[in-house]
This record gives C-alpha cells, structure tokens and sequence, in this order.
C-alpha cells in the first residue's frame, strides 16, 4: 500500500512486536489532559471534593483497627495498629485503584476510541499517573500519623536505609498494576463476564497479601506460599524500611521484579494486538 506524502497511516495490520513507544511521547500533551480529567471529573461535583483523598484512607484505617485489632486481635508486631494498616492500605490503595481503572480502558473509552486515533496505551499510562497524584497524597496522610505517634505517643520509630528503595517500590507495585490491568482489559473487551470476576478477585488478593496482618503471623509452612504473590515483598519491604520490623530480601524483590516485567511486557504486547480491532468485538 502506497503511504503517499502521508504523516500518519493507521492500519490494523502491525507486528507483535511493533509497540511504537516514540508515539507517546509524541502525545504526551494529551497523558497530561487526561491525568487533569481524571483528577477534576472524580471529585468535580462532590462536596468535600480533594478531601476525600484523606478521609478515603483514615475511614478505612479506623475500620481496619476496631475490626481486625480490638475484636479480633490479631497482633501487629508491636507497631501501633492504625499506622500498620495504613502502611499496607497506602500501597494497596495504589495498586487497586491503577488496575481497576487500567482493567477498565476499553470498556471506559468505548466512545473516544471508536471516533479518533491516538496510541490506545495512553489512556491506562494517564491512569497510573493520576492515580500516583493521590497516592502521594496519601503518603502526606502517612507521615502526619507517623509523626503524631513518635511527637506525642513517643514511638520509636527505627527507620532503615532500605527506605531509599522506596521510588522502586512504587514503580513496582505501578507496573505490576498496569500490565495486569492491561492483560485484563484486553481479556474483558471480548468476555464481558470477565468483568464480574475483578471486584471478588482484587478482594481475595488483598487478605492474600499482608496488609491486615504481619508475615510473622502467618505459619512457616505458608509464608513462601504467601511470597508468591508480587506484592507481597514490596508491602513487606515498605514496612521494614519504616518500622524495622518484619522480612526484607532482595531475593523477593528480584522476584517481584521479574513478575513486572513479565507481566508489563505480555500485558502492553496483547493489549496492542486487542486494540486493533476491539471496536468489532466490544
């Protein structure tokens, strides 16, 4: 086919492999709009707006600690119970958000991409950046409770060096999020069903991971079974670099590590190939 004096020429017809990241640079001024409109349409007609960003996490860090501390008691190796979960909630909250919005990109833009052409990976890319907008606001809520409970509780926190590994830990738990998001998505645009399964499914990978409760609490024969999940070592890791408390291995981070990239890849790879013709299936 003659491309003529063209500067653009969309076809369906691409290799596995032909990802074109340099497109996304070349968008970049839209990854900007829609982090803007995903930021501003969220919160746009509510009445606390922004604030919810730090009520979301503190509601959800009061529950945690009357639920699984006062009635049930489950221990959380001596650090004060309400910034434990909200260590493991912070990163969660991450996680979940970028891959339920990222699982949701064809479904979500049904109407923008079946009228105008732009590289389809800009829409989940906007996700995981202004999902990362709130989650550092989250950190802020992090830090404010974190000093309250050595200021006035007179906790000593044991700091650790590891916390410098703490922009690879959110750049982790992102690419994880986003290449099962991707992969889920690509799965939903043709099995709707698909879609039902997400909610219950993020909901069991959440008491599968220790957010709730210490590694220390899980019985020996279980824990390398737990340290399977990805995100199991990045939570532990983020605790240990904050408390002192708990497991850190570079081995388990390697092995997060390899899962993102493996994910990321397949997840970036099909979802190229499903963009192509998931207008003829959605």
């Amino acid at each position: 086919m003659s491309t003529g004096n063209w500067t653009e020429v969309i076809t369906s017809k691409r290799d596995l492999f032909d990802l074109r990241f340099g497109e996304l640079w070349k968008y970049r001024d839209l990854i900007k709009m829609f982090v803007r409109r995903d930021i501003v349409s969220v919160y746009k007609q509510t009445v606390l707006g922004p604030f919810w960003f730090f009520i979301s996490p503190l509601m959800t860090v009061l529950l945690f600690t009357f639920i699984f501390s006062k009635i049930a008691h489950i221990d959380t190796d001596g650090i004060p119970a309400p910034i434990f979960y909200l260590t493991g909630t912070t990163l969660w909250n991450y996680f979940q958000q970028c891959f339920l919005s990222s699982s949701n990109t064809f479904l979500a833009n049904e109407g923008i991409f079946g009228k105008v052409y732009f590289p389809r990976l800009i829409s989940p890319i906007s996700t995981i950046i202004s999902n990362l907008i709130k989650f550092f606001i989250q950190i802020l809520v992090l830090i404010i409770m974190i000093a309250y409970y050595v200021i006035v509780e007179d906790y000593d926190l044991k700091l650790h060096s590891t916390l410098l590994l703490f922009p690879y830990l959110v750049f982790l738990m992102a690419g994880i999020s986003l290449g099962i998001g991707l992969l889920t998505s690509a799965a939903t645009s043709k099995y709707r069903d698909l879609q039902m399964f997400i909610g219950f499914g993020i909901g069991l990978l959440m008491y599968a991971t220790p957010i709730i409760y210490p590694i220390s609490q899980v019985p020996e024969n279980y824990r390398s079974l737990l340290m399977l999940n990805p995100i199991a070592p990045i939570i532990e890791t983020f605790r240990y670099s904050i408390f002192g408390i708990g497991e850190f291995s570079f081995s388990a981070l390697a092995y997060s590590t390899i899962v993102m990239v493996v994910v990321l890849f397949s997840g970036i790879v099909i979802f190229n190939q499903v963009e192509k013709s998931f207008m003829d299936t959605i």
